[in-house]
């Protein structure tokens, strides 16, 4: 598995045979400024979307018509983006797990909220979500833009993820202390990768404070375009 950070909440993962972006933020995404685009979605098979934020969906529908890959997330958001002219995935809902070749993906809750611009109308997009998935051998915890949530209860009993991709930045979502607070109450992480931060000054700059907290923890930062391996 390769996990590649696109900056902010965005990334592509590569798994079994499945390139997934999830959330692809590039025009725009102070973090991909000068960053080689074309390497970014080279070979996607796939987009997930968590939730409707710009920050999340802008390039949506420019991304999946330039690189022929359907689109996936919560019904009404998927809908939309479908109607726009995002390639048509899966429109599902929370706990429902759709099939990509040899990856599973399932959708798990979020705690934030999701709203979309739809042309001069501001337009909210069902709920924000999660996703757990489920390929090489490994189950990754995706939590999308959250706080602290009893739902992580559950989500970290019951799939058991060993590795954790959650957003960490602050003001927007959970911080670096809340991060670990949740990674020592409900999960047993063999890696975890922080996001959704770094890239506005409102937004916590280093991970450093998560590192020193979980000691036992493989705490990666990680790197604009520089593929994590595990």
């Amino acid at each position: 598995m390769n996990i590649i950070w696109l900056g902010h909440g965005s990334f592509r993962i590569e798994i079994g045979d499945q390139v997934l972006l999830i959330d692809p933020w590039l025009n725009g995404n102070p973090m991909m400024e000068g960053q080689d685009h074309e390497a970014a979605l080279a070979g996607t098979t796939h987009i997930l979307v968590t939730h409707g934020h710009f920050d999340h969906t802008a390039d949506i529908v420019e991304v999946s018509k330039k690189t022929g890959a359907r689109v996936s997330g919560m019904v009404e958001l998927a809908q939309v983006l479908h109607g726009m002219g995002a390639n048509e995935g899966h429109a599902f809902n929370k706990g429902g797990t759709i099939t990509l070749s040899n990856v599973a993906v399932t959708m798990v809750p979020a705690s934030h909220s999701s709203s979309m611009q739809v042309g001069s109308e501001k337009r909210y997009m069902g709920m924000e979500t999660g996703f757990i998935l489920r390929g090489d051998g490994k189950t990754l915890y995706f939590s999308g833009d959250t706080s602290i949530m009893a739902d992580m209860d559950w989500i970290g009993d019951y799939y058991k993820p060993d590795i954790g991709i959650l957003s960490a930045g602050g003001y927007y979502t959970m911080d670096m202390a809340g991060v670990a607070y949740a990674a020592k109450r409900y999960f047993n992480f063999k890696t975890l990768i922080p996001c959704h931060y770094r890239t506005f000054p409102a937004l916590e700059q280093s991970a450093e404070g998560l590192v020193r907290a979980l000691p036992d923890v493989d705490v990666i930062e990680p790197q604009v375009m520089q593929a994590i391996t595990l």
